[in-house]
């Protein structure tokens, strides 16, 4: 007949089998819900993870899970998903979820240890003291009589009351950090898709159609949009792994930018630096006055701040010193928990220590997994998904034209402010008149400033007009400096080009 303490013990070892079994990751990856926004490059992870200074890192099969896993949480929510999130059912859903959670199949190798540990408590407190049968009956360990001063496996629980409080706020303060760098990550992409849009949207406001035609105009919009879209792309590759998205990179500009620009941007040493300086030579082109085009590159400038941000935070993390600690400190807790609670859970053989330790590694190294998974925040926030959207919404800014919707379009004319139609607009962007000049573009020709004897106002003249006032005074003029670079001097008077609200010259 097998003795009672072999059946006790096989039982023991039994109730850890459903436990671990819960956290044992799937060979497949769970399905795709409609909240979950992937865009996962069809390359996989490397077997191999190139990590610090001590050589390439080899992933495990949980380790690996885990990297791959990220993907499946770049989630952006609707009204139909915040409708379900605030389900009344959403706590039994929760619940329903437990075994099949990425985040507590991540925690396979720990929780399963812990669980050993606190099954290795219970059999040799039951080998070496004493333990009860099916029948609730008490006996002698079996090798208590030949090994009587072995000692039981126990500790204080005091001692684990005490650190507990210390404990919380180390896994707080870990929490909290972590999530406040995500959040910031979030926002700088925030500040990105607000300021693409702003930036396009001054530049398409600002743009003076009057002084090109139609054809030029549009060509330097969709510059200032595709370029506007390149930086954050650009910006997205540089926050991402390159094993998860070279490839799309690659694609993508080759496919959206010119053949020349895009190879430029694959040559730089930093990729959304040469992007950025793309962008501000685009915004350059554009034919506005330059208080107008500075105010647009104010808007770009925040670009590199959100960049630079961004960086920080994926090359600073938590003090590592900080989390080590925490992590052995936690470690050390759990592992010594099932002697502290051996002597409190009086259950038939004390087994009810091994799913209460287990569920309470899972809770506790929950709260830490968290903190790691959010410490890292780009690969869990949909960044390619915010790129489409910047080029959807960028691309759709440059397309609105004045006058196109029947608002009508003010401009100003001999100091009055008139009323454009969409028509006319069109018309004088397109007819032949005669050519105008102003201040500036003088200036520029003469390498010198205009006198102000010679009156200021806001008036565009006649080309003719103007060239005799400037030849006047040009008759009289010694010495000349260069002064104003806000216009382009043309020779002919079919070529010369003027901005609006620019300051001229009268007699």
């Amino acid at each position: 007949m097998v003795p009672l303490s072999k059946v006790a013990a096989c039982i023991v070892l039994a109730t850890t089998v459903p436990v671990v079994n819960a956290f044992v990751p799937s060979s497949n990856l769970p399905a795709v819900s409609s909240l979950t926004e992937l865009n996962v490059s069809s390359n996989k992870i490397p077997e191999q993870m190139p990590i610090g200074k001590s050589g390439p890192v080899p992933y495990d099969v949980f380790q690996k899970y885990s990297e791959e896993s990220r993907a499946y949480r770049r989630t952006v929510y609707t009204h139909n998903d915040w409708v379900r999130h605030r389900e009344s059912d959403r706590f039994f859903r929760n619940l329903r979820s437990f075994a099949t959670s990425g985040i507590y199949r991540t925690l396979f190798k720990e929780v399963s240890f812990i669980t050993s540990v606190a099954t290795f408590v219970v059999v040799w407190n039951c080998l070496f003291g004493e333990y009860q049968d099916l029948q609730s009956v008490t006996h002698v360990g079996m090798l208590k009589e030949m090994y009587p001063t072995v000692p039981l496996m126990q500790l204080p629980l005091a001692a684990f009351t005490l650190s507990s409080p210390s404990l919380g706020l180390l896994l707080v303060f870990r929490t909290n950090t972590s999530y406040k760098r995500w959040d910031e990550a979030r926002k700088n992409w925030g500040m990105n898709i607000n300021h693409t849009r702003d930036l396009v949207r001054m530049g398409n406001a600002y743009y003076d159609r009057q002084a090109v035609s139609p054809e030029r105009a549009k060509e330097d919009l969709d510059r200032l949009a595709l370029n506007t879209w390149c930086f954050v792309r650009c910006m997205k590759r540089h926050l991402s792994p390159e094993w998860e998205d070279e490839d799309d990179f690659r694609r993508e500009l080759l496919e959206k930018l010119p053949k020349e620009q895009a190879l430029k941007i694959f040559e730089a040493a930093h990729r959304p630096n040469r992007a950025l300086q793309d962008l501000s030579n685009s915004i350059e082109n554009l034919p506005m006055h330059f208080m107008r085009r500075n105010e647009i590159q104010a808007a770009a400038t925040i670009f590199e701040d959100n960049l630079g941000s961004s960086e920080r935070i994926l090359t600073s993390p938590i003090p590592l010193f900080y989390s080590a600690h925490t992590g052995r400190v936690l470690s050390s807790w759990l592992l010594f928990l099932p002697l502290a609670l051996w002597a409190p859970l009086q259950s038939w053989n004390h087994i009810a220590l091994i799913p209460t330790v287990a569920l309470l590694s899972i809770f506790l190294l929950g709260i830490e997994e968290l903190a790691t998974q959010l410490e890292e925040p780009f690969t869990i926030l949909p960044m390619q998904g915010f790129c489409d959207k910047i080029y959807n919404w960028v691309n759709e800014i440059v397309s609105f034209e004045p006058g196109s919707n029947g608002m009508p379009v003010y401009y100003y004319k001999n100091d009055e402010m008139s009323v454009m139609t969409s028509e006319e607009t069109e018309k004088v962007s397109t007819t032949a008149s005669p050519a105008l000049a102003s201040a500036t573009t003088v200036q520029e020709k003469l390498d010198a400033p205009i006198p102000m004897d010679y009156g200021l106002s806001n008036v565009v003249l006649p080309w003719e007009e103007v060239k005799d006032i400037a030849m006047e005074w040009a008759d009289n003029v010694e010495t000349v400096t260069k002064t104003s670079r806000d216009m382009t001097w043309f020779t002919t008077e079919s070529d010369v080009t003027t901005t609006s609200s620019t300051t001229t010259v009268s007699k």
